[in-house]
């Protein structure tokens, strides 16, 4: 029997959310560097809640004028701080609602960075480490993030994608190119069907790689985000996995 995670970016001022949180079993809430405040980070953890969904930060750059996908930089002791400031801002609202936080999953530029540069992941993984020891990472499959979390005692989750495609070396194609997103449903359940089952998934030149697959991403502000869920959910249960948190 397979198992997977499913989470989705949210919290970032999209109005499809709540349609959303049936289908997924881990929400990564944006906490506000790219995308949020304190009253949509309240509605979102509360949308959790409700629909019995893992509560996940998503700190980013502090950059909402690209929506946090624009690279920046800066020094490993001010990611660390930048990192650190919002998981404490995220979490107050988390405990005033009586809530947990479960896992966090950095976004946009600060993600893909990290994920190629050790001493970024590391630095990510000291401020989750800092700030809560029992939070898992969620971070790109085979990268760094996922090796430098575990090097410093964090529990980990490696992530694919059903919505954007993949470079050869398993890095996820840049959004400044053409074919960067998974355009149309069948091909995003496809993808998603062979990452679980099988941990394969084809790269834009055709090359097949393997990839560890334990929760699978969806961007809460793609044009076909709500469909795209319906569609995956639907096509797991059909096929008898088993949808819930790490």
């Amino acid at each position: 029997m397979f198992f997977i995670d499913i989470n989705c970016d949210l919290g970032e001022g999209m109005r499809t959310d709540a349609a959303i949180m049936p289908f997924i079993s881990s929400a990564n809430i944006a906490c506000g560097g790219h995308a949020g405040d304190e009253k949509s980070m309240e509605e979102t953890i509360k949308l959790c809640l409700k629909n019995r969904v893992a509560i996940g930060a998503h700190p980013s750059f502090p950059d909402k004028e690209n929506f946090g996908r624009s690279e920046m930089t800066l020094g490993t002791d001010e990611i660390r701080d930048i990192v650190l400031q919002q998981l404490k801002n995220f979490g107050k609202i988390v405990s005033r609602l009586g809530a947990s936080l479960h896992h966090v999953k950095p976004h946009g530029a600060l993600y893909n960075m990290s994920a190629k540069n050790i001493s970024l992941a590391r630095a990510i993984a000291e401020a989750v480490k800092i700030f809560d020891s029992n939070l898992v990472i969620y971070g790109l499959s085979g990268s760094h993030s996922i090796y430098e979390a575990k090097a410093v005692g964090l529990k980990t989750a490696s992530e694919v994608f059903a919505d954007r495609t993949y470079q050869d070396d398993g890095s996820l194609t840049p959004r400044s190119q053409p074919e960067a997103e998974v355009e149309d449903v069948n091909s995003a359940v496809h993808q998603a069907l062979h990452l679980i089952k099988e941990g394969i998934v084809k790269t834009i030149s055709g090359k097949q790689i393997l990839l560890v697959a334990e929760t699978i991403c969806l961007h809460g502000d793609g044009k076909q985000a709500l469909s795209f869920a319906k569609a995956i959910h639907e096509a797991m249960e059909k096929e008898d996995i088993v949808i819930a948190k790490i």
